[in-house]
């Protein structure tokens, strides 16, 4: 037994030193990388990533890639998770971290944007009909993939976590439906879900970053704003007047799970006025805004991910 334990040692005390040395790792998202995503995925050449055309395709295909190459794995046996719209292929793109806390890792914090948009629209502006889709959601999918490179790279998450890029959200929140009913189906262990929209443009007249979609349906906001140490989210008078928590893929979750799944969003279509237009360009989003908001969102992700018990919780 002394020859293992001897062997041993050594090998924990350099495993304790590299978790030490990814704890203390300083990790920033620049606004370049996310310019870099969302100017891709709102080009031309993908056509608005409509459901099921070759936009989508190479949009899929870029976002697997690009988790590949920070080392998340796949969820299920390859990154995508299929279902058919109207007889057409669709699938989300899912991404995992699994958790470093031996028990804690078998419960999951889900963060989600979907990448499809309209593709061509009716509304032709100066000889361009394509809807690009920047702010709706090339901004909140490059929001996914730059919170799955820090995670992959910090590695201290206790609990698990799934990054998930959902189709066919425009054709009426199918692909969120489709896995938040087959991970129910599952046993999935989720504790909650945090899903980014339309994060591309700053209010003006706010005293928050952004707003949280369902802002009472959960203590969320108020725990986001506790674990960044800053008055981030806020609440939306329009927001709710459309009732915008159903109008994303967080319902889905909430209405699988009954358990705290919220959006958070920078735009309630009172501060932009290209929703569903070609003219929502990659070159009319602020990235300095969309930077500072990922970067300060990440702390309250990382404590949701490590707190000893579920602190969000629904409100009575």
């Amino acid at each position: 037994m002394r020859y293992f334990i001897f062997i041993l040692l050594p090998l924990l005390f350099v495993g304790c030193k590299s978790a030490e040395k990814n704890a203390s790792k300083t990790i920033t998202i620049t606004s370049e990388e996310v310019k870099n995503m969302v100017s891709y995925l709102a080009s031309d050449e993908l056509n608005g990533r409509d459901t099921g055309t070759s936009g989508i395709e190479k949009a899929a295909l870029f976002i697997e890639k690009e988790l590949e190459s920070y080392n998340v794995k796949p969820y299920f046996e390859t990154y995508r998770d299929s279902f058919k719209v109207k007889g057409m292929n669709a699938y989300n793109v899912v991404g995992y971290i699994e958790g470093v806390d031996p028990k804690l890792k078998d419960e999951f914090v889900v963060i989600g944007a979907h990448y499809d948009h309209i593709g061509i629209s009716k509304r032709i502006v100066d000889n361009d009909s394509i809807a690009n889709g920047a702010n709706d959601n090339a901004a909140g999918t490059s929001s996914v993939l730059a919170m799955a490179k820090y995670f992959a790279a910090k590695k201290n998450n206790k609990r698990s976590l799934l990054f998930v890029l959902f189709s066919a959200e425009e054709k009426g929140l199918l692909g969120s439906d489709h896995l938040a009913k087959k991970l129910k189906a599952e046993n999935f262990n989720l504790y909650t879900m945090v899903n980014m929209e339309m994060i591309g443009v700053p209010f003006k007249d706010r005293d928050y970053i952004a707003f949280l979609t369902g802002y009472d349906v959960s203590n969320m906001a108020e725990k986001i704003n506790e674990y960044a140490g800053a008055h981030i989210v806020g609440a939306s008078d329009v927001a709710k007047k459309y009732n915008l928590f159903r109008q994303s893929d967080n319902y889905a979750f909430y209405k699988a799970f009954n358990l705290p799944c919220h959006t958070i969003s920078s735009c309630d279509l009172s501060n932009y006025d290209y929703y569903h237009h070609v003219d929502d360009e990659a070159d009319k989003l602020d990235y300095t805004h969309m930077t500072n908001l990922i970067n300060t969102i990440i702390p309250a992700i990382e404590a949701m991910s490590n707190t000893a018990t579920k602190e969000i919780v629904i409100n009575e």
